[in-house]
């Protein structure tokens, strides 16, 4: 099987280039970078591909919030257009076997339309300020669950990953939700204090003050991943901070998430 990735461009994305340049250094057979009116407006449609990438940036600015006015574009549609609004393109596309990653505000993107992490249940958390008060960029490092559902962290334990953004605490609508989260091991990614490597919210090894260290969320198939941390700017080992002080091999770390979902299509789609 052929893995055809997609990537969302337009109105605010800035990392659409360095992802594809990941997607294509995984192995995916194509790499399309697609422009969300190009979406909306019926000139192009998921339905070719089986391989999502929603990039970072800043999404409209983040007006509303981060990802809020995109989320709502995407879900509704454009007015006066008489087409499908993208979301239900978006359900197809998940209930035909497509993977999804979001990256930052990719994340936020997939957090406010309600797909993660709970794809039929709507909106049950939410990314906000940094506890900070300020916009961190910086690397940290993260660990992976092993006992996550997750396609993209498998044979990954500890890594690595910079990260920039505002707006990137993981918040949970209530107990239950934070229960159902923890139990389903669908937090897949979390920060870690880089002595005890135990995952934390204490600042500044936890960037924004996420509840269990959570640095990214997946849903209970394991298909639809989002995180805060930039796995694409992580694509050779002079990306990170210490190359010279410490052996690392010449691709970046960060491709492993790209190989991972790129791999699981081959083997299942």
């Amino acid at each position: 099987m052929k893995v055809r990735s997609i990537i969302i461009s337009g109105n605010g994305t800035n990392c659409e280039k360095e992802s594809a340049a990941a997607l294509n250094m995984a192995g995916a057979d194509s790499t399309d970078i697609i422009t969300i009116w190009e979406l909306l407006e019926g000139k192009a449609s998921i339905s070719d591909y089986n391989f999502l990438c929603l990039p970072g940036g800043f999404a409209d600015g983040d007006n509303l919030g981060s990802a809020k006015a995109m989320a709502h574009r995407l879900t509704h549609g454009k007015p006066g257009a008489g087409k499908p609004p993208f979301r239900e393109q978006l359900d197809t596309f998940i209930n035909n076997g497509g993977i999804i990653v979001g990256i930052c505000n990719g994340f936020q993107l997939l957090v406010k339309m309600g797909l993660l992490p709970f794809p039929q249940s709507g909106q049950t958390v939410t990314l906000t300020h940094n506890l900070s008060g300020r916009f961190e960029a910086r690397w940290v490092k993260c660990r992976v669950e092993e006992k996550s559902p997750c396609i993209f962290t498998r044979g990954i334990d500890i890594i690595d990953l910079p990260i920039r953004h505002g707006e990137g605490r993981l918040l949970f609508g209530d107990e239950e939700i934070k229960s159902r989260i923890e139990s389903e091991y669908l937090i897949p990614l979390r920060y870690i204090h880089p002595e005890t490597l135990i995952s934390t919210e204490e600042y500044p090894y936890n960037p924004n003050g996420s509840f269990f260290g959570a640095a990214g969320l997946c849903d209970a198939s394991g298909r639809i991943f989002g995180l805060m941390p930039h796995p694409e700017a992580f694509n050779h080992r002079t990306n990170h901070p210490q190359w010279t002080r410490i052996n690392l091999p010449e691709e970046g770390l960060g491709i492993r998430f790209f190989r991972n979902g790129v791999e699981y299509l081959k083997k299942n789609f």
